[in-house]
């Protein structure tokens, strides 16, 4: 059975940081792209980052590009997502999402291409 668990949310202020944790089981997870996504209240789900299988490419949306750093460490099978500089609109609910198995290494940013998804972390950054 697939299980992605995020953790790392919270309340932060906004300027703050914080590290969210994707720990993947039961999927061969170094056969997997990942990636995040986010949705805040009354707002459609959107992407905010994935990473290939070997973790080398990466992508980002704008909205977060330089302040949001993805990351995986198969050995531990988790993605991690480090955000910095947060800010009020970055208050959501993040999700972790698993695509696979695939042996391209690319990174995949819209929401239909992943197969399993996590339960989401909430994220809220006051002003």
């Amino acid at each position: 059975q697939v299980q992605l668990v995020e953790s790392g949310g919270g309340l932060v202020q906004a300027g703050g940081s914080l590290r969210l944790s994707c720990a993947a089981s039961g999927l061969p997870f170094s056969l997997y792209a990942m990636g995040w996504f986010r949705q805040a209240p009354g707002k459609e789900r959107e992407f905010v980052s994935a990473i290939s299988q070997s973790g080398g490419n990466t992508g980002y949306a704008d909205s977060v590009k330089g302040r949001f750093t993805i990351s995986r460490d198969n050995s531990e099978k988790t993605v991690y997502l480090q955000m910095n500089s947060l800010k009020p609109e970055d208050t959501a609910v993040y999700y972790c999402a698993a695509k696979g198995p695939i042996w391209g290494g690319i990174y995949y940013y819209r929401e239909y291409e992943y197969n399993y998804w996590g339960r989401g972390t909430q994220v809220t950054v006051s002003s």
